[in-house]
């Protein structure tokens, strides 16, 4: 392992605040303590290193574009990228675990939940205190969402949850679960269901050959009787859950260019220390070639996530504009990721490196918040008005 260094070949340093390079900072020496000397061996054992949900939690890491009173930091949206960076420049399962707690859990709870539904659910959650899990695709309905079969009824004093949800992430280890199901009138709701009611249960999916530091699981109801004042009161619709989405694709946006760049300084440094035929193959051009083009899409990535910071801060990115970004980095990132791994030769492929890790991670970071080719067909929705999803 390399001593890591960031890549800013156009200065972008120079388009953040002082406060953003501090909050990157702490995140930086975060992940190289506490990170990085165990995540290998984690990877190996296919074990989600569940004790730093607390230090997450000291770091400000949850949530940190929701208001100070309700436990979150109150940060900007590229203070929420910049931490997205280095956290996967750690590792994609560590990113997703702060990803869907933000994102996907306290995110919908604070957008579309009641005062009391905030006050109870968000502080502990910002403090790691607690988990969260969210609950939208199925076994048979992922880029479908719409035709979900979980359902729940009204029975007079609460609700009577069915189905289930496949591909969680936390769901094992979650304490309370953002659910997204339909009413008897077919309307998609968001529930809060709760570790430890009756009928719920969460098997753990193993033999992943990607995000093995990530636990991943499902959601099973059968029967499970959900309190009213669990439902969000301030959304209908596929809008609850897709808005949720647009927030976590933003951060993984963010979040694969420090995978690649930790890939890049890898290969960067080991170029320059291996040495065939006399000399560094640092020196060759076909070194320079991977090299130089690594950089360039790297850079192209952090000015495309830059730009999108600021129309989220403003208020104006649009969900086509943070899809075509999720799209273009994640892909930029295995890329790189590919490319690093064949500068290392057959050292790439072992845990003395960080590169083949990277490169399954992004395998499924590439499929999950919306596949590769979902993204490309609502950006062609977008310029075109029309539909190619039916």
């Amino acid at each position: 392992m390399y001593p890591y260094k960031s890549v800013d070949y156009f200065s972008v340093d120079d388009l953040l605040t002082d406060e953003h390079k501090i909050i990157r900072s702490s995140i930086r020496d975060w992940v190289n303590k506490s990170v990085i000397p165990i995540i290998e061996e984690a990877a190996q054992k296919h074990e989600f290193p569940v004790h730093l949900i607390r230090e997450l939690g000291e770091l400000g890491v949850f949530g940190p574009f929701i208001p100070v009173e309700y436990g979150g930091a109150g940060m900007d949206h590229i203070s929420y990228g910049v931490i997205m960076t280095e956290l996967e420049r750690g590792d994609s399962g560590i990113r997703s675990a702060a990803s869907v707690q933000t994102s996907l859990v306290m995110f919908p709870i604070y957008e579309f939940g009641s005062e009391e539904q905030r006050k109870r659910f968000l502080p502990p959650l910002a403090k790691g205190e607690i988990i969260g899990a969210f609950g939208l695709t199925e076994p048979n309905h992922g880029s479908d969402p719409g035709s979900m079969e979980t359902r729940f009824k009204d029975m007079g004093d609460h609700y009577l949850l069915n189905g289930s949800k496949m591909w969680i992430t936390n769901s094992t280890i979650a304490d309370i679960s953002v659910v997204w199901a339909k009413d008897e009138q077919g309307v998609v709701r968001g529930l809060i269901v709760e570790k430890g009611m009756e009928g719920f249960t969460v098997p753990e999916i193993f033999g992943k050959w990607s995000l093995r530091t990530s636990v991943t699981g499902e959601l099973v109801f059968d029967n499970v009787k959900v309190p009213k004042e669990n439902l969000l009161p301030n959304v209908k619709g596929l809008k609850g859950p897709l808005n949720c989405l647009n927030s976590a694709r933003y951060g993984i946006a963010w979040g694969a260019i420090g995978a690649a760049m930790d890939c890049y300084n890898t290969a960067l440094n080991y170029a320059l220390e291996r040495k065939q035929f006399h000399k560094p193959i640092a020196s060759f051009q076909l070194t320079q070639k991977k090299l130089a083009e690594m950089l360039t899409e790297i850079t192209k990535a952090q000015l495309l996530a830059w730009r999108m910071g600021v129309l989220k801060n403003e208020g104006k990115a649009t969900p086509a504009q943070i899809s075509m970004a999720k799209r273009n980095n994640v892909k930029m990132a295995l890329d790189v990721a590919r490319e690093s791994r064949q500068i290392l030769g057959a050292m790439g492929i072992t845990d003395d490196f960080p590169i083949m890790r990277h490169i399954m991670n992004l395998e499924s970071v590439i499929t999950y918040e919306g596949t590769h080719d979902i993204h490309l067909l609502i950006t062609g929705k977008d310029i075109t008005g029309l539909s190619a999803f039916c």
